[in-house]
């Protein structure tokens, strides 16, 4: 496998990232033109409306474990890891932080974010668990 290839789950996520910070613009600017909300609101987050508070939310969630992510992928391609199994695991990563990060900003499901959050804890935990393989040289 071509070892870059783990590098554009990382880009994707770094994507994700961006079109928060896009949202999160957005959404403070719409409650401030729209009277909702002033600017010194946004000074301390639990004076923040709601809909921008949750993007802003999820963006901080998105330095969280992600973190760990972005790791363990430099971690594969640094030691040569990188695998079909690597690769699998890491989209599978970032198609969950997109679906966290989607019911987050709109519906705010906390059954389906917590799950999907879950799901990608353990996503990671096998990432890990599979360098760590690696590394002991028995994949």
């Amino acid at each position: 496998m071509n070892p870059i290839a783990i590098f554009w789950p990382m880009v994707a996520h770094f994507f994700l990232v961006s079109a928060i910070y896009v949202l999160l613009g957005w959404r403070r600017r719409i409650a401030v033109t729209s009277g909702g909300a002033k600017v010194r609101q946004f000074k301390v987050r639990t004076q923040e409306p709601e809909g921008s508070v949750t993007a802003a939310n999820n963006l901080m969630n998105q330095f969280e474990l992600p973190v760990l992510f972005h790791i363990v992928c430099l971690a594969f391609f640094v030691t040569n890891g990188v695998s079909f199994v690597a690769v699998l695991l890491a989209w599978v990563f970032v198609a969950l932080r997109y679906l966290h990060a989607y019911v987050h900003v709109t519906s705010n499901n906390l059954r389906i974010r917590s799950l999907s959050f879950a799901a990608g804890f353990v996503i990671v935990v096998l990432m890990w668990a599979w360098f760590s393989l690696h590394l002991a040289g028995l994949v």
